[in-house]
């Protein structure tokens, strides 16, 4: 591996900081079980660096590094912010599709979603012991062992869920069929429906609208201001790593990817992945452009973005054949800097537009892989070559 310029001055004066204020995975606040301060977490076959952001090795020009990098969170147990809350019920919200819901009954809870977020919810919001199933993407330890209600991947399961009788189902909309979650509701069960739409911005009003349909909406506060406290902290790390001209900042795009199906679309403003990409002190070339929401890449669009970096969903670029797959399906990244580099950040599919109370863990996490992926455990790059 080549030496690697680093902004040795900069990690100089950051290092005080760092000492005050702890990186994300080592935070502490309250009820919650820190890692250790730094070095390498073993997460079974994979490592994960804990190193506070401001005390890496950074990239003197992070447009030069070459070569795919995948962006891991370390495993953090749930620190729920109360150990024995009691909701306050019964409770009537209007649910983010405008239906009146009222919940009488949180003893048997399914939350249930595309990316494990509203489970981690409930469990962080000290309600855990009451979630009696779980969708393919909660896999953190404390839900693991608990049924599953999805199948073929995403696809809820109505015998599944009706054999665990809930009392309640939060979900949104990223989860089908549709008729399954019409079922339930004529099955008397109370079923909310959250908004599918989320950002780094909107993490704690996820949080405090799961806490209000299961009647704690103290503890959505405090969540949720925890939330915001951790996402600050990675935000303040971060800007000790990018560049602080824009016109020297990482131009980033979001590429989703289903190889097999022939799906190639990018995310631009208002779809999520345009917030994280500005988190973590990068350019949204797509929302640049002028993109809205997701629409299918073409030759012109992909070019005249000229990303420096493609941020992908792991499983989607694995679909498309890895890089030199994706490659040869889109030539025309070619022509863009990503493709030239084969610059790829790629981060698990459940974690990546999560957001919630994970929304710091992911950031984290695409920061490292971004401004000093030389710093990553073996395996996490693919080159490790700065130009």
């Amino acid at each position: 591996m080549s030496s690697r310029p680093v902004r040795r001055a900069r990690r100089a004066l950051a290092a005080p900081l760092a000492l005050l204020v702890a990186p994300l995975v080592a935070l502490v606040l309250t009820g919650c079980t820190a890692l250790a301060p730094g070095g390498v977490v073993e997460q079974g076959a994979a490592a994960v660096d804990t190193t506070p952001l401001t005390e890496l090795d950074v990239l003197d020009d992070p447009r030069e590094w070459t070569g795919e990098t995948v962006a891991r969170t370390a495993e953090t147990p749930v620190a729920p912010v109360a150990d024995d809350p009691q909701p306050q019920l019964p409770v009537t919200v209007t649910d983010a599709q405008g239906t009146e819901v009222t919940v009488t009954d949180t003893s048997r809870i399914l939350a249930l979603d595309l990316y494990g977020t509203l489970s981690r919810t409930v469990f962080e919001l000290g309600l855990g012991d009451r979630v009696v199933g779980r969708d393919t993407s909660s896999t953190f330890p404390e839900i693991a062992d608990l049924p599953l209600v999805t199948a073929n991947g995403h696809e809820l399961t109505g015998e599944a869920v009706l054999e665990l009788a809930p009392t309640v189902i939060l979900t949104d909309t990223t989860l089908g069929p549709w008729d399954v979650l019409m079922q339930m509701r004529d099955a008397g069960i109370p079923v909310v429906v959250l908004d599918p739409h989320r950002s780094v911005e909107t993490s704690g009003d996820l949080v405090r609208s799961v806490a209000e349909a299961l009647g704690v909406p103290g503890e959505g506060v405090e969540l949720a201001e925890r939330t915001q406290a951790e996402v600050d902290d990675v935000v303040a790390q971060v800007a000790e790593l990018a560049p602080q001209e824009k016109s020297d900042r990482l131009r980033v795009a979001f590429l989703y990817v289903r190889g097999q199906a022939g799906v190639y679309y990018l995310f631009g403003e208002g779809s999520g992945a345009d917030s994280l990409v500005e988190s973590v002190g990068a350019v949204d070339v797509a929302s640049e452009i002028g993109w809205e929401g997701m629409r299918p890449v073409n030759d012109e669009g992909i070019v005249a973005a000229q990303p420096d970096v493609l941020l992908m969903m792991s499983k989607g670029l694995e679909s498309a054949g890895g890089v030199d797959g994706l490659l040869e399906r889109l030539p025309a990244l070619a022509q863009t800097p990503a493709g030239e580099n084969r610059r790829i950040v790629a981060m698990d599919d459940s974690q990546i537009l999560a957001f919630g109370p994970e929304t710091a863990a992911v950031l984290d996490a695409l920061a490292r892989a971004l401004y000093a992926p030389g710093s990553l455990p073996s395996g996490s790059s693919s080159s490790g070559s700065e130009g």
